[in-house]
């Protein structure tokens, strides 16, 4: 048990760092500045494979203790809490409230990012678009721009 929750102690580490990568993405994204951006998303891509190697971890700590506990392989973490004696029922459980809690973040920070993104992908496309000799007249259900040729414009070059 005490190696799950040390494995589960690195996995909210891990979360918190994720969370605020992710938080970082955003006001980059949010600022304009996306030069910064590949960077922000390659600190987010190294936290996800250290995230995977501690998930492989974790489910090997965490068949073990199923196995101690009686409970058949590939547990969850509720499962293991109600079976396991105190203190580490409550451990384990501080543990699970303390990730859905970070999950939770970690999902509306995406969100909030992916909107962002969206957002600039239809600006860029209508700039291209507009310097391409179209207009953008509106949008599909999908979101992709329903393009139209550009009227011709006058010129009065008298002024």
């Amino acid at each position: 048990m005490d190696r799950l929750s040390q494995i589960l102690w690195r996995e909210r580490e891990l979360l918190e760092t994720l969370a605020y990568k992710l938080e970082v993405e955003r006001m980059v994204l949010a600022s304009g500045r996306t030069r910064w951006l590949v960077n922000a998303t390659r600190e987010i891509e190294s936290v996800l494979e250290d995230m995977r190697a501690t998930e492989v971890l974790r489910a090997t700590a965490a068949d073990e203790a199923a196995e101690q506990l009686g409970l058949t392989p590939n547990p969850s973490l509720g499962a293991l809490a109600e079976s396991a004696p105190d203190p580490w029922r409550g451990i384990l459980l501080d543990h699970r409230d303390a990730m859905v809690a970070l999950a939770r973040e970690i999902a509306e920070t995406s969100e909030d990012a992916k909107g962002l993104i969206t957002a600039g992908y239809r600006s860029a496309r209508e700039t291209l678009l507009a310097i391409g000799g179209t207009t953008t007249a509106s949008y599909t259900p999908s979101g992709d721009a329903v393009v139209e040729p550009a009227a011709p414009r006058l010129v009065d070059r008298s002024l």
